[in-house]
């Protein structure tokens, strides 16, 4: 087969160009990238290897080798692991940000300090060669296959891929230093590299070749030290290959568990939100060792989907070596594994959540994973009391988050319900005219703005004997709790008569159109609202299912007029002249879609609207005949 030439699927020379110059502080760690790399490369030889034990025989030790040539000015990173054939190539390499390109690109916004921290999250870290390199070669022959193959490429926006002789199972990548990074051919700078970054790479990491190479680091899997053998800097370092991040863990939890199932868990909880943490998977991304070996980083059941934000490793002492990964699905070894983890990590969450001194750190955690922590709510019967203290929110009481016992603990007499309004935006939910007669009493509402929110409450229910009741639906009783302020004079309602006859003109021109028309107790600064009758679904709640097209049409809604906004008391006024209602219907129509946009509904016939507001303005400049 001839050199095939391929293009990069993204925009490579801008992204190459980030990376090269600004995605690391220090040129050093595209070493530590590779190394990570290759380790993972083993680890799953050494997997596949338990039931295919032919695919590792010719060369049964892994190892990660490292070789200098002074002469071309090359430094290698050689692995005996699985190996890559031409189409994994042109996945692996030819592909940036592979599990999601095009939003990984539309991303970027051209700040090299924003780019940055998105691009790490993207595992280009292989790409970090070109940062020393003119060009990088990569020479790889997959476990179980004959042909070796060639892929090569200077960064600038092609790679060739052509067939290769004489390889070896697994993969080396050869820079072509750049002329001033003959650095990296310093055997001791190697050395201090390798110690400073990936001491902790559970297989020998080699410095030459043959016989004579000297090992770099200790090649033993970190997480079976004692922690107090271990410094901060070593756990950052693992959790960056562990992890492939480029964030510093925001938590790290490191326990060994004993009795009738024994197995080492070394988690962290990221600082950063990982790309894929909102993928429909779904998946963890914590790997699995048995007894120091690799099984899989997919091992259904280890990890409940509301902590898929985890990195790490767990290591069994009773799991078979050859268990397979359907088997693992059913295993109550891994149950019990699972409920340990769980156990641990919402108890640490706990600690810092109850920690004052911790309010602004776990609000930084908050606000990168609550999405997913709520998750558990619906999931996770057990721990649902503990995960509704671990939540917080956004409300009209206070600036920052809140949890639910703050809520309770500020509730005003005559107050008992826990009051929320859900929506697709903070200050949107602000403005929303449903809150208005809420925010006059004094009573917080919680402001609710993750999709999932419209799936645990219905489930939740309830909180310490306080039932959680959307401000968006109707029946909302304020007459129990006292108003901060007495309504001025002028803010009076018109008489109850007066107002039945406007609500029963409003009634009779929009009857095909709402549900009902009601008196609203919630307004106080707009004329008219929408809101859900008792048992229907929730506004929101619809919207969300309309847009995935889960749902086709919708109930009616019910029209609520505030009796003391004065566009609503002159129109009280217009219903009660005999023959006046028909001349109302325009107004109406108007109030209906005012409502709607304020809502975020669109308007069902927007000429219509035009035209209605056309003929209401006409006759109030005095224009109409």
């Amino acid at each position: 087969m001839s050199e095939e030439r391929l293009s990069f699927q993204a925009e490579v020379s801008r992204l190459l160009d980030m990376v090269a110059h600004s995605l690391y502080s220090e040129k050093e760690v595209f070493l530590r990238e590779l190394i990570s790399n290759a380790s993972d490369a083993c680890d799953r030889l050494r997997y596949a290897a338990l039931t295919q034990p032919e695919l590792s025989a010719d060369d049964p030790d892994l190892k990660i080798r490292l070789v200098t040539d002074a002469d071309a000015k090359t430094l290698t990173v050689a692995d005996n692991g699985v190996g890559m054939n031409r189409e994994d190539l042109i996945e692996n390499l030819g592909t940036i940000a592979r599990s999601g390109t095009a939003a990984f690109m539309n991303k970027l916004t051209g700040d090299d300090k924003k780019d940055v921290g998105l691009i790490g999250q993207f595992g280009v870290g292989f790409y970090s060669a070109f940062m020393v390199s003119t060009r990088v070669e990569v020479l790889s022959r997959k476990a179980g296959e004959s042909q070796g193959w060639r892929w090569v490429s200077d960064g600038r926006g092609e790679f060739t891929v052509s067939e290769a002789d004489d390889v070896a199972r697994g993969t080396r990548v050869v820079l072509h230093l750049k002329d001033d990074e003959g650095e990296f051919l310093d055997e001791q700078r190697l050395r201090r590299i390798v110690q400073k970054y990936s001491d902790h790479i559970a297989l020998p990491i080699l410095l030459g070749t043959g016989d004579d190479a000297q090992a770099l680091n200790k090649a033993s899997a970190l997480w079976t030290r004692s922690r107090n053998e271990i410094t901060p800097d070593e756990y950052k370092e693992f959790y960056h290959h562990v992890g492939h991040a480029f964030d510093d863990p925001w938590l790290t939890l490191h326990w060994r568990a004993e009795g009738k199932i024994e197995y080492t868990s070394l988690l962290f909880v990221p600082s950063a939100k990982p790309f894929d943490l909102f993928n429909p998977d779904r998946r963890h991304r914590v790997k699995l060792y048995v007894k120091r070996v690799f099984i899989t980083d997919e091992a259904e059941g280890l990890v409940p989907p509301y902590l898929r934000f985890l990195r790490g490793v767990v290591d069994s002492e009773d799991l078979p070596l050859n268990i397979s990964r359907e088997m693992l699905q059913h295993n109550p070894m891994l149950a019990k594994i699972r409920a340990g983890i769980v156990r641990r990590v919402l108890g640490d969450l706990t600690k810092k959540a109850e920690d004052p001194e911790q309010a602004d750190s776990y609000a930084e955690f908050w606000e990168n994973f609550g999405a997913v922590l709520k998750e558990g709510l619906y999931e996770d019967y057990e721990h649902r009391e503990q995960l509704t203290k671990l939540m917080r929110f956004r409300s009209t009481g206070a600036e920052g988050l809140v949890s639910l016992d703050d809520y309770i603990g500020r509730m005003k007499e005559g107050q008992d319900a826990i009051f929320h309004i859900t929506g697709d935006d903070i200050e949107s939910l602000r403005r929303s005219p449903q809150i208005e007669g809420f925010k006059a009493r004094g009573v917080e509402v919680l402001l609710l703005t993750d999709p999932v929110d419209e799936f645990w409450i219905p489930s939740v229910a309830e909180y310490q004997g306080k039932k959680f009741k959307s401000v968006t639906r109707g029946g909302a009783d304020l007459s129990r709790i006292k108003a901060e302020s007495e309504p001025e004079k002028d803010q009076e309602k018109p008489a109850e008569n007066d107002l039945g006859s406007l609500v029963a003109a409003i009634k009779l021109t929009l009857a095909e159109a709402v549900k009902d028309v009601r008196i609203s107790e919630r307004l106080t600064d707009s004329p008219v609202c929408l809101v859900a009758d008792e048992g229907d679904m929730d506004m929101h709640l619809e919207r969300l299912l309309k847009q995935h097209r889960q749902l086709d049409g919708g109930a009616k809604r019910i029209l609520e007029v505030n009796p003391t906004h004065p566009l609503i008391r002159r129109l009280t006024d217009l219903a009660a002249k005999e023959g006046a209602a028909a001349g109302i219907s325009d107004i109406a129509w108007l109030l209906l879609d005012q409502a709607r946009i304020v809502e975020g509904e669109p308007i069902p016939d927007p000429a219509a609207f035009s035209r209605r507001l056309a003929i209401v303005m006409e006759k109030g400049l005095g224009l109409a005949a």
